[in-house]
């Protein structure tokens, strides 16, 4: 539970750092950034619940958030190549995963 703060500190710092740079991103890449978002959300949420079961290691996180979000934005680019819309994919497996790890985290904190 002592090392929950580091991946909750890293989305506040990557909100913060969001709101005060204004960097605008041409809409030709809004799918790879929404996947690669969402990825990295994943990887947060997974960090938050690992470190709630005491099983958080930086190691596995860090890899986790940097090659899910990179293979996914790599998915989404590769579909769009191929003319198949392969990101919706991982929205969903994505997406399905970050509401899973937020019911976990919920139960884990009603529990207390």
């Amino acid at each position: 539970m002592k090392k929950m703060w580091i991946p909750a500190a890293g989305l506040v710092l990557g909100v913060l750092i969001g709101l005060l740079i204004p960097v605008r991103v041409p809409g030709v890449y809004s799918k790879y950034m929404s996947v690669a978002v969402l990825a990295a959300l994943d990887s947060v949420f997974g960090g938050l619940r690992a470190s709630m079961e005491d099983n958080f290691d930086n190691a596995i996180f860090l890899s986790g958030f940097f090659s899910n979000t990179l293979l996914a934005a790599f998915l989404a680019y590769i579909g769009d190549q191929l003319g198949v819309e392969l990101y919706l994919a991982a929205v969903l497996a994505f997406g399905m995963r970050l509401f899973q790890n937020l019911a976990i985290i919920r139960r884990h904190l009603l529990k207390k």
